[in-house]
């Protein structure tokens, strides 16, 4: 596993994250590990959440004000069918939400329910793995609409 793999947030921090599109007034949005469908994003709380419950009001408005700027961002740059936003917290024990288009060349057993009812062989494909040579194009998209739309700061 890559070392920034070990610490997400401090890795964007450090822009040392090759996933990493901007900085958003929550946190940092970064593209999925993997692209089986196109724009995958994840917005990671920063400073670090424990939970979205965790959060004051305002910082809740924020971040959640700024999951839907990404799924806008998204809308731009892939012209999904629809977005789905999804906030989990078993798995990292930090608050993040994954934004995920959805296309209508999916295929209906698959389309019409979470993503993770795909097999894991073509959710984890190694030919969907982020990079920077397949991906960099669709991150900078992604990265000029968030610019578009006022989302990015400094």
């Amino acid at each position: 596993m890559e070392p920034w793999k070990l610490d997400r947030i401090g890795s964007c921090v450090r822009n040392e994250n090759p996933t990493l599109i901007a900085k958003l007034r929550s946190g940092f949005v970064v593209m999925g590990d993997y692209q089986f469908l196109p724009g995958y994003c994840v917005l990671l709380a920063y400073p670090q959440a424990d939970s979205l419950n965790g959060l004051s009001v305002a910082e809740r408005r924020q971040y959640l004000l700024d999951t839907t700027l990404i799924g806008d961002a998204i809308i731009q740059a892939c012209s999904p069918l629809r977005i789905n936003y999804q906030t989990m917290m078993n798995a990292d024990a930090f608050l993040h939400t994954h934004i995920e288009a959805r296309y209508a060349w999916e295929p209906d057993e698959y389309r019409r329910g979470p993503s993770w009812r795909y097999p894991i062989e073509k959710r984890c494909d190694p030919q969907c793995a982020y990079n920077k040579e397949r991906y960099g194009d669709l991150k900078q998209k992604i990265a000029a609409a968030l610019y578009a739309i006022g989302a990015m700061v400094s």
